[in-house]
């Protein structure tokens, strides 16, 4: 399971902070809500590319000593399962969609200037299908906005939380994610469970 660090500095500063597993370990296991059960459990790597950095970052993994099972401690300006961090992604949408750039104007303003244009294409098309459903969500967090669209809704909803502090909110207290979930990934491995609305009586 993933959940997300809490961190606000620069790259060097994470790479930093996360070698130390007393700094930034969880008071309790997010699975089975035991306390004081998480060991040090290693890390693994992946690829990030922010506005000042290209490169590998390790993720801190811990394992708890009941339920053995691992958390992952992903850093709250990536997201889970794509490459680029959520200063670029934000930068990238709101100069295409809302300032009405051309694809190649955005990913310049993003620091991409030789991002392919497919990339773009993708971040907006999962974008936009997640529109709708980010608005709604957001609203417990801003008041909703009068926008032609819903993607122009959702990114000024962005816009007035800001984008890290909304994705810590979704993914931490729904396990939704900014662009979307891929098909054939559930959040933490199982689907979203609803409480079904008690019968009036």
């Amino acid at each position: 399971m993933q959940i997300l660090h809490r961190f606000t500095g620069s790259i060097q500063q994470y790479l930093k902070q996360i070698s130390d597993p007393d700094i930034c370990r969880p008071d309790h296991c997010p699975l089975c809500h035991a306390l004081s059960c998480l060991i040090a459990w290693g890390f693994y790597k992946r690829s990030l590319v922010d506005l000042e950095f290209d490169g590998i970052i390790p993720i801190r993994r811990y394992r708890c000593v009941f339920c053995h099972r691992t958390v992952s401690l992903l850093p709250e300006f990536a997201l889970p399962y794509l490459r680029f961090s959520i200063p670029v992604i934000s930068l990238f949408l709101v100069t295409r969609l809302l300032e009405g750039y051309t694809l190649k104007a955005a990913a310049k303003a993003a620091s991409q200037p030789d991002m392919p244009y497919q990339r773009g294409q993708f971040w907006i098309r999962r974008f936009l299908a997640q529109a709708t459903a980010l608005c709604a969500a957001l609203v417990a967090r801003t008041a909703a906005v009068s926008a032609a669209t819903f993607a122009a809704r959702a990114l000024q909803m962005l816009q007035a939380v800001g984008w890290i502090p909304a994705h810590r909110f979704l993914f931490s207290e729904l396990r939704f994610h900014l662009l979307g979930w891929p098909p054939f990934l559930a959040p933490s491995g199982i689907p979203v469970r609803l409480q079904p609305a008690e019968a009036k009586t």
